[in-house]
């Protein structure tokens, strides 16, 4: 059974930081790109970051680039999301998302795509 399971999330003042993990079983990991979406109230899902470790791409959307980083440790079958200079913007609910398509252009727009249920993230000002 394909599992994906986000945590790290919480409450964080601005400025600060957080890292939240996506830890995947019952797939090859090396064979799928993982991406990081959000969901704020009221808004659409958005795309923020990729990876395809095996491909050694990676995206960041440009709402998140230079104060977000993707990794991977292929180990432990887990991808990370680290989030520094959060602002109260970022409150929403994260997502991580497995894609056999490692193009990291259609990861998380696919319907055979995985989906984790999310980890809160909400952001004080």
């Amino acid at each position: 059974e394909v599992q994906l399971v986000e945590s790290g999330g919480g409450l964080v003042q601005a400025g600060g930081s957080l890292r939240l993990s996506c830890a995947a079983s019952g797939f090859t990991f090396d064979d799928y790109a993982i991406g990081w979406f959000r969901q704020a109230p009221g808004k659409e899902r958005e795309g923020l970051s990729c990876i395809s470790s095996s491909d050694e791409i990676t995206y960041y959307a440009n709402s998140v680039k230079g104060r977000f980083t993707i990794s991977s440790d292929n180990a432990k079958n887990t991808v990370y999301l680290q989030m520094n200079s959060l602002k109260p913007e970022d409150t929403a609910v994260y997502y991580c998302v497995a894609s056999r398509i490692r193009d990291c252009v259609s990861t998380g727009y696919r319907r055979d795509d995985y989906w984790g249920q999310g980890t809160q993230v909400t952001v004080s000002s």
